[in-house]
């Protein structure tokens, strides 16, 4: 009978597996090959997870588990909903840069299809759905946003921002297009912040009968 493997070594095993699936998919990572980077035996990890969806869901739930700490200790506090999206601007871009191959995973998984896709998406976005809809819908009875908009669909949009905006700092192809956009290279993150949060401001509390070039006829 093995010893029993120490927390911090089942922790390791899950970033191991992260990082493979973020190169390779669900379907490309191998668990033989998972055990020899994280200097086990397949016997081993397959002692702890019984095959390799198993093992998959763990690592999801690992790397939901690091995002969803971020996100309460970011709405611990009551803000308004801008001030929620500032933290919460740079508190993925510090995600982002610490934990790249959980956002890799994450863009391996939007490649998903069926009922795979449904229960993934379900899984992954549940907890942000719900937490950027109640916000919004919040501050719009406290009457600090917008009252014209769908709080649910303005959630989605914003979380899009979110998602992509994390994208473009772990995955090839979206930094490339973040350097293009950014003049050649990477826009400063203070930068960035400061703009989007312009953006963010004006799409939360301008409403359409506001807006001077707009025909209102």
């Amino acid at each position: 009978m093995g010893r029993k493997l120490t927390e911090a070594k089942q922790e390791e095993i899950l970033e191991t597996g992260i990082a493979a699936f973020a190169e390779s998919g669900l379907h490309g990572a191998g668990m033989a090959d998972i055990a020899r980077r994280a200097e086990i035996s397949v016997g081993v990890l397959y002692k702890y997870y019984e095959n390799k969806e198993a093992f998959f869901q763990a690592c999801l739930r690992h790397s939901l588990a690091a995002l969803e700490q971020v996100l309460e200790e970011v709405t611990a506090r009551e803000e308004k909903l801008l001030r929620y999206a500032e933290a919460i601007i740079r508190a993925l871009q510090t995600f982002a840069h610490t934990h790249p191959n959980h956002i890799r995973m994450y863009h391996q998984i939007t490649a998903a299809s069926g009922d795979q896709a449904r229960q993934l998406a379900e899984e992954i976005e549940g907890v942000t759905a719900r937490l950027y809809t109640a916000f919004i819908a919040r501050a719009q009875v406290q009457g600090d946003l917008r009252g014209d908009m769908d709080p649910r669909l303005f959630a989605f949009f914003f979380d899009n921002l979110l998602m992509m905006l994390q994208f473009s700092y772990c995955c090839d192809y979206y930094r490339a297009r973040f350097a293009l956009y950014g003049g050649g290279s990477l826009p400063e993150e203070g930068l960035v912040e400061r703009e989007l949060l312009k953006f963010l401001e004006s799409a939360f509390t301008t409403e359409q009968s506001q807006i001077p070039h707009r025909d209102h006829s």
